[in-house]
């Protein structure tokens, strides 16, 4: 039983060893995917694997290459509809957030509208935030400014669309000079 087990376990890993090789999309200069990028480390935005993204943003990439990331990016379309998001850092908040925290669902048209963050793992709606167009705090340049309304107006988020349908942003504390980072995060 043993000999015939190791056969066919060798036997399913050459299967999807060969599914992963020629189902999996490769970019190509005329392809029109873009390669992924890598950061070092094992941080690698992959525009054509979501997955990749965002298990790197959360478990891969440092604070430093997360500011790269978002850095790199241009603002991109503004998420509509139900996103999951994820903390990715600091480490501390990454892990307690689940439990208070599952991602926004963003009211938007192609100039902005409003968000709701899904709170608790029930996706219970609350927090809302003004969506519009408006300059980064790290850069100046475009992205896509979350304002919130009381009772958290002391909050501001900012997120750009770093791979097609992943958005990776910062929340900030902005009752402060200046503005305090209080925790990085993906939606997708």
């Amino acid at each position: 039983m043993g000999t015939n087990r190791a056969r066919f376990l060798s036997a399913l890993t050459a299967v999807f060893a060969m599914f992963i090789a020629v189902g999996a999309p490769s970019a190509t200069a005329d392809s029109g995917v873009n390669p992924p990028m890598d950061y070092g480390g094992g941080c690698v935005i992959d525009p054509a694997n979501r997955s990749v993204t965002i298990y790197s943003l959360r478990s891969r990439c440092a604070l430093q290459q997360q500011n790269s990331i978002f850095g790199n990016a241009a603002r991109g379309a503004v998420p509509t509809g139900v996103k999951n998001g994820w903390v990715t850092s600091p480490a501390t908040t990454r892990a307690i957030a689940p439990a208070f925290w599952i991602g926004k669902t963003f009211y938007t048209g192609q100039d902005g509208g409003y968000v709701l963050n899904r709170l608790t793992g029930a996706g219970l709606e609350g927090l809302r935030a003004n969506v519009y167009s408006g300059p980064a705090i790290t850069d100046g340049a475009p992205t896509w400014a979350l304002d919130y309304l009381p009772p958290v107006a002391q909050i501001y988020d900012e997120i750009r669309e770093i791979t097609p349908g992943v958005w990776f942003g910062y929340s900030w504390q902005r009752d402060t000079a200046p503005p305090t980072l209080m925790l990085t995060f993906a939606l997708a």
